[in-house]
């Protein structure tokens, strides 16, 4: 599963699903996490009792962070108004993916403890110990797998509920963590490890509430538990801060764009004459700043060098850009002329060294190549401020060339607990920081791209063909997924008001592009994140004949081989950041698209990087 840290090959292949083969014709269409010294409280647990026992002192929080802080209540509710499935057959029953344990087919379990015979309970250990050796061996998915296969053995055991939490905060399924923690929790009332889970994963969603409510509880039957008195203190600080910036933000009426440019327009911090690094032509005649090609990579090499650069010039840079974005729709459409291509990069999340290897592969963006990054930039990685910068730089270069979407990380909430803000504030400043969290709202939601030639399938199979507009494919790129609704449009989503919306909030189509996904299940289940929904192929396809769109392209989920194309060839997820976090082992992928249509995948592996771990400026936030 893990790749070798440093390995420069890639690889390329040809979807066939986009050449006709899968679609369906259609003539219309500052922290709040604190990392432990030890790995008790997120360890998984290996006893064979069903009764979990109170973790030593010393304790871990693998975790996460992330939205909405209204709900003092630790129930996770599905939304939609619907009831969640039992979130251990979320998605399929599995048996362990094909292993040996033989967990039982379908999702049948006993309904009742007194069915469970002595074989099914020693079955259901045996493929527990397997799935926590998968998870100590940071296989997740493998070991989530194994869980599942367990509980259908036997349903009763408090651990492997919590256990299973734990896999899902490592898969980012928050929604299914709180779900597993509280099964846990309503079979065991003393199950610390399920609620101190259940917390961690409700701050991840920025419910910091109902955080609390599982911390206190943990202490009240653990009160020796340094970690969990760290981590409700952090919580508490949290909230406080939340309160404060709430009150402020109501009183100050200025942007920060427009206080910047201000101390700019006067002079303010001149850029000293010992800098060594890049500087914007034109900067000492007093002539329009723009950026050029050798001014970028200059900056690229900067950056590579551990270099940062003076706050004048970030501000410049950042400027520059959200003069181009504020000038586009919330839906940007573009068309690949003949004879050029567009790659389309999903999340980078501050893997800078990773990002330069991906330029080097996509090659550089010019008046006859175009770059689209589909949103999430920044956070978690601790070089997400030389990404955003770079890629501001390109867009007040190249606005008509390089394309960025906004992500679910592109957002306050998320920025506060994932280590961006943190970032920004320790090289730059905090009002640094600020113009980023204004910037953020003018980056566009979507990008609609069309070809500017007709497709090319020669498929004979008429039930085959793909959806087409005019006879020319086209994508939607987003970087979440689709609606809770299925009469959505493409002028629907232009009309948007994303700068006065700011923030996408927990509901309506702003949220829900930036944080749902795909489901194998047909129609619409609850988020297994916690946030948005999760979307069947039924409502892909019918979202794509209503607005004559060949596939909906995503990211947001990692995916082990960098990419995955599903829902018949109609939803394709392309991940950008190889071995995310340092620790997930998978591939990254780009997308080209010619002026046809036709994609091709690109897959890399990681790079070496300095010694600075993810979420290094989190504060207190730990890596799950």
């Amino acid at each position: 599963m893990a790749t070798s840290a440093g390995s420069t090959h890639a690889s390329t292949s040809t979807d066939t699903s986009m050449n006709g083969n899968d679609c369906s014709s259609s003539s219309t269409s500052s922290s709040s996490i604190v990392e432990p010294a030890t790995r008790s409280l997120f360890s998984v647990d290996d006893s064979s009792s069903p009764t979990s026992a109170l973790p030593s002192t010393d304790s871990d929080a693998e975790s996460d962070v992330g939205s909405d802080y209204s709900t003092a209540s630790s129930e996770y509710i599905a939304p939609l108004s619907g009831h969640a499935p039992d979130p251990s057959i979320d998605g399929s029953s599995v048996d362990g993916g094909g292993h040996s344990s033989g967990a039982n087919g379908g999702g049948i379990r006993p309904e009742s403890e007194a069915e469970l015979g002595p074989d099914a309970k020693k079955d259901a250990l045996r493929i527990k110990s397997e799935a926590n050796a998968l998870f100590s061996a940071s296989k997740y998915r493998p070991s989530l797998d194994l869980y599942t296969a367990s509980l259908n053995k036997n349903p009763f055991d408090p651990i492997v509920w919590s256990n299973r939490a734990a896999v899902r905060l490592k898969l980012e399924e928050y929604g299914l963590a709180i779900a597993d923690s509280t099964r846990a929790i309503e079979l065991d009332a003393r199950a610390v490890k399920a609620y101190f889970r259940r917390a961690i994963a409700n701050l991840a969603i920025m419910k910091p509430k109902a955080a609390l409510v599982d911390l206190k509880k943990v202490i009240s039957l653990d009160p020796h538990n340094v970690s969990a008195k760290a981590q409700l203190d952090a919580t508490q600080k949290l909230l406080r801060r939340l309160q404060f910036e709430a009150a402020i933000s109501a009183k100050d009426e200025v942007l920060t764009s427009t206080k910047i440019l201000e101390q700019l327009a006067h002079g303010a911090l001149p850029i000293e004459a010992s800098y060594a690094g890049p500087r914007l032509p034109n900067e000492e005649e007093g002539k329009p700043l723009r950026p050029t090609n050798e001014f970028v990579d200059e900056l690229i090499e900067w950056f590579r060098k551990g270099e940062t650069i003076p706050k004048r010039l970030a501000w410049q840079i950042v400027l520059g850009a959200y003069e181009k974005l504020k000038e586009e729709k919330s839906l940007v459409k573009v068309t690949i002329p003949q004879g050029e291509t567009m790659n389309v990069i999903g999340d980078t999340h501050g893997q800078f060294y990773d990002f330069y290897h991906l330029l080097t592969l996509t090659g550089r963006p010019s008046e006859t190549h175009s770059l689209l990054f589909n949103g999430d930039f920044v956070d978690r990685g601790s070089w997400s401020t030389e990404i955003v910068l770079v890629l501001f730089a390109y867009k007040w270069l190249y606005p008509t060339k390089v394309f960025l979407n906004r992500g679910n990380h592109e957002t306050a909430d998320m920025n506060k607990v994932y280590g961006f803000e943190g970032e920004t504030k320790k090289k730059y400043s905090e009002m640094t920081y600020k113009l980023f969290e204004e910037v953020f709202t003018a980056l566009p939601l979507a990008t609609l791209v069309s070809a500017s030639s007709p497709t090319n399938d020669t498929s004979s199979d008429t039930s085959k063909n793909p959806i087409l507009c005019q006879n020319k494919k086209r994508y939607f790129v987003v970087h979440g997924g689709l609606f809770s609704r299925d009469d959505v449009t493409l002028a629907n989503i232009a009309a948007i008001d994303r700068i006065s919306l700011k923030q996408p909030g927990h509901e309506g189509l702003m949220c829900e592009m930036l944080w749902t996904d795909p489901q194998d299940s047909a129609g619409r289940g609850p988020s297994k994140r916690g946030v948005g929904i999760g979307f069947g192929p039924d409502v892909t396809r019918r979202w794509c004949e209503l607005n004559q769109v060949t596939a909906v392209m995503r990211s947001h989920e990692v995916r082990q081989g960098g990419y995955s194309v599903e829902h018949d060839g109609l939803c394709i997820t392309v991940f950008s950041a190889p071995n995310y976090v340092d620790q997930v082992g998978n591939l990254a992928a780009f997308a080209t698209i010619d002026e046809t249509g036709s994609i091709k995948y690109t897959t890399f592996k990681e790079q070496p990087h300095p010694d600075i771990k993810p979420m290094a400026y989190a504060g207190q936030m730990a890596m799950m």
